[in-house]
């Protein structure tokens, strides 16, 4: 077994299949076609199943692919180990975070990373779900993960970067204007614009109405959480943000308030228990350079 043959079968998983995946790899077609063809028979078992032009991994390839990403990591780890003897002058840091935290603070650590290290490129997915994040970190996918915690899970280090407030984005026009704090109690009737079930921004919505014993009026749901805060400033309704993402994009349209009580959530960087490259160990050790300077 080869590593380039790993990278074959990561590769072909992740780009759809094994067209897309030689060329993002610069191998020829057959040439990987080939590799996986070895891979397969030294195995004793097929790991994709060839439908017509497209290729699915079979339960052998879904089983393969984890450990896969992560023996690949582990030799990425170990080159740039190497490399660390002359500083971090090449490489690249995969990151995975939730979307709302992909704006603050990763794009704070990210810029302060960047300006330090200038020479590592960084790669940054954004999946819904914190669930996601682990999984991404756990398989090797992602090195750091930045999310809400806790977040526990067999191989998993994690460790808070702060505490975040959500805060209420209303319309101008809205009768809650110019309070400066309002009680969840006080928007069961009022319309909200939300992310749908399962994502990190509705759980917490849906958790703090139902500890005050109501049920939220939803009136937009979306998956582009950009779009909450031109909704409301639009007056389709009120959102209930991040205190970082609100207060940044507020415009003349919206004003904002304090919830009663807070709605609050622990975030953190979470990475995976074993070895970690050089640009992964930089980037927690910068976030709690950055946390310990935070006023």
């Amino acid at each position: 077994m080869e590593f380039r043959q790993i990278e074959y079968v990561v590769g072909a998983v992740e780009h759809g299949g094994f067209t897309r995946a030689a060329r993002a790899l610069h191998v020829t077609q057959p040439a990987l076609s080939e590799g996986i063809a070895r891979l397969e028979a030294e195995l004793g078992v097929a790991l994709f199943d060839r439908v017509g032009r497209r290729v699915l991994p079979t339960a052998a390839g879904t089983a393969f692919i984890e450990p896969a990403r992560q023996l690949l990591r582990d030799r990425t780890v170990l080159r740039a180990s190497v490399a660390a003897v002359i500083g971090l002058t090449a490489g690249r840091l995969d990151l995975v975070a939730l979307p709302t935290l992909a704006i603050d603070p990763l794009s704070r650590l990210v810029g302060a990373f960047r300006h330090a290290h200038p020479r590592i490129a960084v790669h940054i997915e954004q999946p819904e779900d914190a669930t996601s994040v682990a999984t991404g970190v756990r398989s090797g996918q992602s090195e750091v993960g930045v999310a809400e915690l806790p977040l526990t899970g067999p191989g998993l280090v994690s460790e808070p970067l702060a505490e975040q407030e959500f805060i209420l984005a209303l319309p101008a026009s809205s009768g809650l204007a110019g309070r400066s704090r309002v009680t969840i109690s006080e928007l069961a009737d009022v319309a909200l614009i939300v992310t749908p079930p399962g994502t990190s921004m509705r759980r917490l919505i849906d958790a703090a109405f139902a500890d005050a014993g109501i049920s939220p009026t939803i009136a937009v749901q979306t998956e582009q959480r950009e779009s909450i805060l031109p909704l409301v400033g639009a007056g389709a309704g009120a959102g209930i943000l991040p205190g970082p993402l609100a207060t940044t994009a507020a415009t003349a349209n919206v004003v904002t308030a304090a919830l009663s009580p807070p709605v609050r959530r622990t975030i953190g960087l979470v990475w995976r228990d074993g070895p970690i490259s050089p640009a992964a160990q930089a980037f927690i050790e910068l976030s709690r350079d950055l946390r310990r300077d935070a006023p």
